[in-house]
């Protein structure tokens, strides 16, 4: 069988001697690697395609590929053949070409041209596109990486989680930029990048550019890739100008002696620098240790602190924590007292107080409660830099966002306005783009019929040819690409039962004698109760859920639940309850054992977890694909009555529509917890506000507890 060279020598025969060189050099490092002929094509196809000079077309350079990729399949130990005039390292053609700018025409001898053409820059620069080189050297880079890794580790434990990885294709533009200091835009621009988690591709050739001072809202559906996005711009896996400051509100802060609003302060570090360097100053002059210099540089520090207003910092840094619901009293606690949601808010003030040029936030909304998103909304409504914020909270990128960027088929696509006319301008693309193509669809069809016709009239022969050739110069458009409509359905446990269903009558509850969470509670709920509990965090909604269910024991009072109640309870903690190590099908398997494997696979698909990703370790997934296996595994046992803490935490907008329509459709009682204010108004009739040791029911719903929060932050000065 022919070798690689072989084969290039054979269907390239004027192929130049560097470039043979450098295609060579890839098939010959990388062949263990291309895991398919796609993969191979997608190395160097471009390439070939761009020296063949449009002599061989798409079907053509895909046949020498799928020749190439046999040759290199048929034995690892013989693709060595494919080394011939192999150069130490791949040439890197974007550091060659960064000189055409000075029109240096000596700098490529006769470089991807055929032997005795005359080297020019025009004709150099149209047959290589570097970028994509550099980007398939990338790529090539990352899979020999992850398979060393990936062999390293098969004999010494458990296998490891796929990770996340970017490309992007260098401009020597802007790192010449970058190297001067002449960079002084705080807009980002990162253009021509792929995404990856694993060996799926979430991005590809995708381009973001967020312009200074715009509050950008990025959605998609569940698992296509916007936090990983979020992670790649905050570690610089893309790269970013470095006078950006970046801050990304990723983990809670670690719980310390450091009290709350001292932690929130210590996050301007020029000011602390300040601070310390005054008092350590201070401290040699009343000691008498001092050189004389002390009072000069004194007073340049007080500058300093007058022009940043560092007196006004503290002032600032509890407005903040109050903002977010942290008391007078909160304020001075130390961060280790905290649970682990309550750092989560701490580590937003922190970024909020520090202002960083480019702002990173996913799903600020899932901590906070009503109130504080409420407060949260108006704060960064006057952000004066860059916001690049995550969210599946309607309600909330209404208010905060001046943007929209879609991520959806591996791609961005960036919209103006806020989420209400993104949905707008959206549904109208798609209408266009699908009128667009049906109407390119039946002139296609009209000419077709001419051509097949006419194509055996000698005298219509010249206008054939013609119709053939407007056939070829037809763009190639694509019918529209619809999202799948996600579907939930509850199974239906309702039965006839005599009242009382489920309540409390009286009840007295504490953790500890001296704080009471309820006192003289009396609540009660029905099957076609549709209950949402509201207020601030630590008012005690999840204590009151517990009560309802059992968990909990009143201190005094009486809980009653009809003997035939069956509740399925689904925890803001719903990720600790799973077996993160094992599938979605063995871990209803373990949780319910005796159905088949296809009974279980059933189950989750009602809930969007199909084909591949049921047998995917639950770690792996989305926090959206998590909620959705406890869903599934909540339901397993057709409950009557449900009791949901926070249910919309993770899920994307599409699934929260769907949990909604589900919820109103399914015939037994809810009681839920929720601070999404959409998703509260589609399926609650009655609003309970735990707030002074009480449940209150309001009976304006919604529309008039926020009107009291507003009426709240009136006169506590925040609105």
């Amino acid at each position: 069988m022919a070798s690689c060279a072989d084969i290039l020598r054979s269907e390239f025969p004027d192929l130049d001697g560097e470039l043979f060189a450098y295609v060579t050099g890839i098939l010959h490092g990388s062949g263990a690697d291309f895991e398919s002929v796609d993969e191979l094509e997608e190395a160097v196809g471009e390439l070939l395609r761009e020296v063949s000079q449009d002599t061989k077309d798409d079907g053509a350079i895909r046949e020498i590929c799928q020749r190439l990729f046999n040759t290199l399949q048929l034995d690892d130990g013989q693709a060595q053949r494919c080394s011939q005039v192999l150069l130490d390292a791949p040439i890197q053609l974007s550091q060659i070409t960064d000189g055409y700018g000075d029109a240096s025409t000596d700098l490529l001898p006769g470089l991807l041209l055929k032997r005795g053409q005359t080297s020019t820059l025009c004709s150099v620069s149209q047959m290589v596109n570097a970028k994509k080189l550099e980007k398939a050297e990338a790529k090539l880079k990352a899979k020999q990486d992850k398979r060393l890794e990936r062999d390293s580790l098969k004999s010494s434990g458990p296998p490891v989680l796929e990770e996340a990885s970017a490309s992007q294709a260098s401009s020597k533009k802007e790192t010449r930029m970058e190297s001067s200091g002449k960079n002084k835009s705080y807009d980002v621009r990162i253009e021509n990048f792929d995404v990856s988690f694993g060996e799926r591709v979430l991005l590809t050739g995708a381009d973001l550019n967020l312009a200074f001072g715009r509050r950008y809202g990025l959605v998609g559906r569940n698992g296509l890739g916007k936090t990983t996005l979020l992670k790649m711009i905050a570690s610089q896996s893309l790269r970013i100008p470095s006078h950006i400051s970046i801050l990304h509100v990723e983990q809670e802060v670690a719980g310390d002696e450091t009290p709350a609003l001292q932690s929130v302060l210590e996050c301007d570090t020029t000011r602390e620098s300040l601070l310390r360097e005054e008092r350590d100053l201070t401290a040699k002059i009343s000691a008498g240790r001092g050189e004389g210099t002390e009072g000069a540089r004194l007073s340049e520090i007080y500058a300093k602190l007058e022009e940043i207003e560092a007196d006004k910092a503290p002032a600032r840094a509890s407005v903040i924590l109050a903002g977010l619901g942290f008391n007078a009293k909160m304020q001075q606690q130390t961060t280790k007292e905290f649970s682990g949601g309550w750092r989560m808010r701490l580590a937003l003030a922190r970024a909020l107080f520090a202002r960083p040029d480019l702002l990173l936030l996913d799903e600020p909304t899932n901590m906070l409660d009503v109130r504080a998103i409420l407060w949260l909304e108006t704060y960064l409504q006057t952000w004066q830099s860059t916001i690049l914020v995550v969210s599946h909270d309607r309600n909330f990128l209404n208010a905060v966002a001046t943007d929209i960027i879609h991520l959806h088929s591996q791609r961005l696509d960036m919209y103006r306005g806020d989420f209400e006319n993104f949905m707008k301008i959206k549904e109208e693309r798609l209408k266009n783009q699908q009128r667009e193509y049906e109407a390119q669809q039946q002139y296609r069809e009209h000419i077709q019929v001419f051509i097949d016709r006419f194509r055996y009239n000698a005298n219509r022969a010249s206008q054939v040819q013609s119709k053939l050739k407007l056939l070829e110069k037809l763009p190639v458009l694509k019918p529209v690409d619809k999202e799948s409509e996600v579907i939930i359905k509850f199974p239906d446990g309702f039965e006839k039962f005599s009242p009382p269903i489920l309540q409390l009558d009286e009840v007295d509850f504490y953790y500890e004698p001296s704080h009471y969470i309820f006192r003289s509670l009396s609540v009660s709920a029905d099957l076609e109760s549709r209950i949402c509990v509201v207020g601030e965090n630590g008012a005690g909604k999840s204590t009151m859920l517990k009560i309802l269910m059992g968990e909990l024991a009143p201190v005094r009072g009486i809980r009653h639940a009809h003997r035939n109640l069956k509740i399925g309870y689904f925890s803001q903690h719903h990720v600790d309850q799973l077996d993160l190590n094992i599938s979605a099908v063995e871990l209803l398997a373990r949780k319910f054992p005796g159905k088949t494997e296809e009974e279980y696979r059933h189950q989750l698909g009602s809930y969007g977890v199909s084909g591949e990703l049921a047998v995917r370790p639950v770690a792996s997934l989305s926090g959206g694909q998590k909620s959705r296996v406890a869903f599934a595994q909540m339901t397993m046992p057709c409950p009557n009555f449900y009791i949901l803490d926070e249910p919309t935490n993770h899920l994307d907008m599409e699934t929260i529509e769907a949990l909604a329509k589900a919820l109103n459709k399914f015939r037994g009682g809810i009681i839920l917890v929720s601070h999404d204010e959409r998703f509260i108004r589609l399926v609650c009739q009655e609003l309970w506000v735990c707030e002074n040791a009480t449940v209150t029911r309001i009976e304006g719903g919604f529309d008039q507890y926020r009107d009291i929060l507003k009426e709240q932050f009136r006169k506590e000065g925040f609105l």
